[in-house]
């Protein structure tokens, strides 16, 4: 059987010894590293005589789910309005609920859950809340929610007769687009009324009068496309409002839709009660009837949380929206694009808690921050 040689070759021995000359430091280490040895100039030796930092290895959401339950808490409710907004934040398989105060803009308590919640997860969260109230002596005065049908039951059985105000922002938002939807419906029987054509160069006479009319029709389709949100937009200019008599011409139900949103934003006046709006959309709700076609696309202005969201009109205090709830919902969805890990369940809730926690010394730091300009100032 026949064998190769095996050729011996020389070892190549590279002291890693460290010495009295130039050494480069490591931010978080107590000593220095070892020189570059050997031919090719690559760092290949450590001298640490002492434990390796543990400085960033340890999560502090245990310890921030700690304090959000004690100081946090005293700190939150020290100046409790009495408002307040609640939500729930879907991440993934997990969904957040949290509870704000609505003049303070301060959350006060929150519950990670692992599955999407029900009525009864509800009124759980809001028992936990209600006893933490209870044990301080204070009092609820409204609560601002969505339209979502997870909330009035609850609401009704712990809180009893507490005033639930629907997000104006929200109900809003459906009705613009439904207005956008019976827009496009009028752009696609644009569309299907148009002239159909031969191929080619149209001839002299009718065919020319058909391509230009076709023409008109296309540039409207395409204005109304362009322009949509003059019908839904709360002011307009002089120069919106003739253009939109402009793309209202020749379209009886156009105008009627501007006149529909005008009064829907009519009927969140603050200088008005609650029972004059309801008032007010009773007769548009008649007005709209009348007009089939428009009545099928606005069945949103029949919804029944169009008159939950006007109860803030009764009082000046209660906020109109949810807007301190989902101003945190926002920030939690801008730390889930840096932050991937917080999808885990332990880490969501102690992400949480630090968000909480670095809320709470915000008025200190800028205080700090303001210290310090005076301090530099004085000495330059």
């Amino acid at each position: 059987m026949p064998t190769c040689l095996i050729w011996p070759c020389q070892e190549v021995h590279i002291r890693t010894g460290s010495y009295q000359w130039r050494c480069v430091y490591f931010l978080r280490t107590a000593y220095p590293i070892a020189p570059f040895p050997g031919i090719c100039g690559e760092t290949i030796a450590f001298l640490f005589p002492l434990p390796q930092s543990k400085i960033g290895r340890k999560q502090r959401g245990k310890k921030g789910q700690q304090r959000v339950t004690d100081d946090y808490l005293d700190w939150a409710l020290t100046d409790f309005s009495g408002y307040i907004a609640a939500d729930e934040l879907y991440d993934g398989p997990f969904c957040v609920l949290s509870i704000v105060d609505n003049r303070r803009f301060k959350r006060i308590i929150y519950e990670v859950l692992e599955h999407a919640p029900t009525a009864e997860d509800i009124r759980i969260f809001f028992k936990r809340f209600k006893a933490i109230l209870d044990c301080r002596k204070l009092t609820l005065q409204g609560i601002t929610t969505d339209a979502s049908p997870l909330y009035p039951t609850p609401i009704t059985e712990v809180f009893g007769a507490v005033p639930h105000q629907i997000c104006e922002f929200h109900v809003i938002a459906e009705l613009t687009k439904a207005i956008l939807k019976a827009i496009a419906k009028v752009r696609q029987r644009l569309l299907a009324g148009m002239p159909k054509m031969p191929r080619g160069r149209p001839a002299a006479g009718l065919a020319t009068r058909q391509a230009r009319a076709k023409q008109h029709l296309k540039n409207k389709v395409a204005a109304l496309f362009d322009q949509r949100h003059l019908f839904v937009k709360r002011h307009l200019s002089p120069a919106e409002q003739k253009e939109l008599q402009r793309l209202c011409r020749g379209q009886k139900q156009l105008p009627l839709l501007r006149q529909v949103m005008d009064e829907v934003y009519r009927l969140f006046d603050r200088r008005c009660r609650s029972h004059t709006a309801l008032n007010k959309l009773a007769r548009l709700r008649h007005r709209v009837r009348r007009f089939k076609k428009v009545g099928k696309a606005l069945q949103k202005l029949f919804s029944p949380s169009l008159d939950k969201a006007l109860t803030f009109l009764d009082d000046r205090l209660l906020p109109a929206t949810s807007n301190a709830v989902e101003r945190g919902n926002r920030r939690h969805r801008k730390m889930q694009k840096t932050v991937y890990r917080v999808r885990a369940y332990e880490i969501l809730r102690g992400r949480i808690a630090l968000d909480m926690l670095r809320y709470s010394q915000t008025q200190v730091r800028s205080e700090i921050i303001n210290m310090l300009h005076i301090k530099r100032s004085l000495r330059a």
